[in-house]
């Protein structure tokens, strides 16, 4: 197997800051690409949203999405700035940012008058919150006002709880893993045209793509989703249960699942009733059904008897805590966590049989490589001084 991974070769330049942009270069970086993080003089922001912050004073929101890249610090509204960032691009394969819609072009850095003649093999993508058009076009956005907008806070919750953000920025990574997938089908794409394009992944789009299957109900019954809590709007039985210890949640799509699912909980007859024969029925009866689970489950041990469910065929699963999960066996198993120094993170979710991705580098520090890159594209001792004295790279935020 090899080590260097599946994207060894590619040079990635990550501008971008926050979370959608840094998660699509982590992801890159972890299966081989080289990643610059250019980070401007104060610093990306996320540096400083914590606690938890590490020994070395490291936030884990930053952590969390910046392993496996070299931090240079650059004021590329400078014109050396620019300068340096144009020389970094010389044989890079890939540009990332975040930036409001507009200032690249601003800054005279705009992939189409700038850097698609310059470079015309890069690859740019753009992270957007809502596009860089469109009545919202060069709106700034943050995953949580995108789950306002696109709806998806309103379908999260239940009618007693109301509408409730998701738990996790959903909009942003999924954003971020938009990204990959652009850049990676345009660095096909290259390889029969020779040339770069522009990726643009926006926020509100990533949005409204998450929305299934509830935008895939209201276009075709014109009806408007509604607040089900933990159950589902399409499948019975979909919930979440009450045991003894740790709830138990299931999800169970068809009437052979239910079949094992009753004969596991020792009663097989509850899925000859006729109220539940099959899921539109199952659906209809859906409060009936959760009585008769719920009476079921009553007396169980929520771990023990999802794990045996999980073994039966029926989909189930125990409602972990993040840190039982993070320590579960099946997480140690999957390598989905990783521990190198004082850095400890999620894993590769991607697994590659031949190559691998991994994480090889812990997250950097502010500015931590900026000497070594810039003599790696050739700027001599002096230069660099001058670069400093001159605010144009800098070694501590600004």
């Amino acid at each position: 197997m090899s080590s260097k991974g599946a994207l060894s070769g590619l040079k990635v330049i990550d501008l971008s800051r926050v979370l959608g942009g840094p998660f699509c270069t982590q992801m890159l970086g972890d299966h081989g690409a080289e990643v610059i993080k250019i980070e401007p003089p104060q610093g990306d922001e996320t540096r400083g949203w914590g606690p938890p912050y590490n020994d070395s004073g490291i936030a884990a929101y930053f952590s969390g999405t910046n392993r496996n890249k070299r931090s240079i610090a650059l004021d590329i509204r400078h014109e050396e700035g620019k300068k340096i960032l144009l020389k970094l691009l010389e044989d890079a394969d890939i540009l990332v940012e975040n930036f409001k819609t507009g200032s690249l072009e601003k800054w005279g850095l705009g992939y189409d008058d700038v850097l698609s003649k310059e470079f015309p093999r890069l690859i740019h993508c753009r992270v957007t919150g809502f596009g860089a058009d469109g009545p919202f076009g060069g709106y700034p956005g943050y995953d949580a006002v995108i789950q306002a907008w696109a709806g998806l806070i309103s379908i999260n919750g239940s009618p007693e709880s109301g509408q409730v953000r998701l738990g996790i920025p959903l909009v942003d990574l999924g954003t971020g893993m938009n990204a990959v997938i652009g850049i990676l089908m345009a660095v096909n794409e290259r390889h029969t045209s020779g040339k770069g394009q522009s990726v643009e992944a926006s926020l509100y789009d990533t949005g409204i793509q998450l929305q299934h299957p509830h935008a895939a109900n209201y276009l075709m019954s014109g009806n408007a989703p509604k607040l089900t809590g933990n159950s589902h709007p399409n499948i019975a039985p979909y919930n979440l249960y009450p045991t003894q210890t740790t709830p138990v949640f299931l999800g169970v799509g068809n009437h052979g699942q239910f079949t094992k699912l009753c004969a596991s909980l020792g009663h097989p007859d509850l899925a000859n009733d006729p109220r539940f024969a099959d899921n539109s029925l199952r659906v209809k009866n859906r409060d009936a059904l959760n009585e008769a689970l719920n009476k079921l489950f009553a007396d169980k041990d929520g771990v023990e008897v999802a794990t045996q469910l999980l073994a039966a065929g029926v989909p189930a699963g125990a409602a972990m805590s993040v840190p039982e999960a993070i320590n579960h066996p099946h997480t140690r198993h999957r390598n989905m966590v990783v521990e190198m120094d004082d850095y400890k993170g999620t894993g590769v979710a991607v697994k590659l049989s031949r190559t691998p991705g991994s994480a090889k580098s812990i997250p950097p520090a502010f500015g931590a490589q900026g000497r070594d890159i810039l003599r790696e594209h050739g700027f001599g001792n002096e230069e660099i001084e001058n670069f400093v004295q001159d605010g144009v790279l800098w070694e501590q935020p600004k």
